[in-house]
């Protein structure tokens, strides 16, 4: 069993509790306004150029079999309908301003990096995170890992938005110790403008999920001018509420987005963006308690 991969980040203080290991999984159904992840939303391997560090040398025009590598106004640039990803460009690119996003792993392979960790997450109450992207977007892939984890006696959390198959959660539930679910707007219109789909599979599925009495926490990105209005948080809150759900973090929004996007050669759609002062951010906790929910700022 393999999928693809873009990281595994180690030693990890987010994205649950302890000192957690997270598998960045690539591939997403949803295309965020605001993604932070923009490598992982295309399911294959993909072309990162870091700008800043190229020197314009030309070795990696040279080395592109399908000429994507371009030089134009002074500047290095890929014509993206032409890269097929191969990795040669990167392979002959010295000063490693480019790398490829991605690598095919086994679940063998990621399990056996993982658990060189296995101290790390006994003593601090720690585990291992499935994130993205969307990992159940590879649900075979992400329920082999999930059950080795269990074999192991590591405590395994996955990160989902929910707009995946019921299967695809069903099918891991017995294994996983936590849940971080997504919830972004509330509004299925307002959903479908801001991330290019609707919202009503992930809530079904939150409610069936909820029935399973897993842990879940619910988790909400705040994006100013998206997200962060107190109708749709509060909508969120009462949503949670009557599933039964007592756990919600709210994320404020990281302005270092942008960057990546530059990477891909694309253009950020919440560059101009700033994060929420501390003041709106304690309103905000302030509305979640008013729910009864037990608030976290922050992942």
């Amino acid at each position: 069993m393999t999928g693809v991969v873009f990281d595994i980040a180690h030693w990890s203080g987010h994205d649950g509790p302890g000192i957690r290991s997270v598998v960045f999984f690539k591939g997403c159904p949803l295309r965020c306004a605001w993604c932070h992840n923009p490598e992982s939303q295309r399911y294959e391997p993909e072309l990162l150029f870091l700008q800043t560090k190229c020197i314009l040398c030309g070795r990696c025009m040279a080395a592109c079999p399908s000429g994507a590598r371009q030089r134009a106004n002074g500047e290095m640039a890929t014509d993206r309908a032409r890269c097929d990803n191969c990795g040669r460009c990167a392979e002959a690119c010295y000063t490693e301003a480019l790398e490829v996003s991605g690598r095919r792993m086994s679940v063998r392979q990621v399990l056996d990096e993982i658990a060189e960790d296995a101290v790390f997450y006994r003593n601090s109450g720690g585990g291992v995170t499935l994130s993205g992207g969307e990992p159940l977007a590879q649900p075979s892939f992400a329920a082999g890992i999930v059950r080795g984890c269990a074999e192991l006696g590591i405590h395994v959390a996955v990160e989902t938005c929910g707009c995946v198959p019921w299967s695809a959660l069903s099918g891991i539930a017995p294994h996983v110790d936590l849940f971080l679910y997504d919830l972004k707007v509330m509004d299925p219109a307002r959903h479908r403008r801001c991330t290019g789909i609707s919202n009503e599979l992930a809530l079904d599925n939150l409610g069936r999920l909820a029935l399973l009495r897993k842990p879940i926490q619910v988790r909400v990105p705040l994006i100013p001018g998206y997200t962060d209005d107190d109708e749709n948080l509060a909508a969120i809150c009462q949503y949670a509420g009557r599933l039964g759900l007592q756990r919600i973090a709210f994320l404020p929004y990281n302005p270092t987005t942008g960057a990546k996007y530059g990477w891909l050669e694309r253009d950020c759609a919440v560059a101009a963006v700033t994060t929420q002062s501390q003041e709106r951010l304690e309103g905000i906790r302030a509305l979640g308690q008013s729910y009864g929910l037990v608030v976290q700022i922050g992942g």
